[in-house]
């Protein structure tokens, strides 16, 4: 199998557990080794009191593109931190893109750009995982 092949089957297996990820309306739009793109339309129903799109929502579509299960190993988070540089906007197609930084041992560190339709940035978001015990699929 593949390095992408496996990152494939590792999203698969996870989507089809993350019920959180499709009720917001988050689409997997590719996965690769180390790598995830996630996309999210903001709906009313993403708004906060502001009528702009809650940090929250940002927040988790950054998380859920978080790529560290890609392997094939039961990965949560660590921790995470994100910085919003612009508000996203009802109606904004935001797309969060996943890269693994560095992976040592059971830890990894993974950024993510979250922009819109427009390429404006609209927060980054860098996640620390841990390799916990179990694998996602049998090989």
């Amino acid at each position: 199998m593949t390095p992408k092949e496996r990152a494939e089957r590792s999203a698969e297996a996870m989507w089809a557990g993350d019920k959180a990820s499709a009720w917001l309306g988050m689409r997997i739009d590719r996965v690769d080794e180390g790598t995830a793109t996630l996309s999210l339309t903001v709906e009313k129903h993403h708004t906060n009191g502001h009528g702009i799109c809650h940090g929250g929502i940002t927040f988790s579509l950054a998380d859920s593109a978080f790529a560290c299960n890609s392997r094939n190993q039961n990965t949560v988070a660590q921790h995470n931190t994100i910085t919003y540089a612009a508000p996203a906007r009802l109606g904004d197609r935001l797309t969060a893109v996943a890269r693994e930084v560095g992976l040592t041992g059971r830890n990894g560190i993974y950024d993510v750009t979250v922009r819109n339709q427009d390429g404006v940035t609209i927060a980054e978001f860098r996640g620390c995982s841990r390799t916990v015990q179990g694998a996602l699929f049998e090989e």
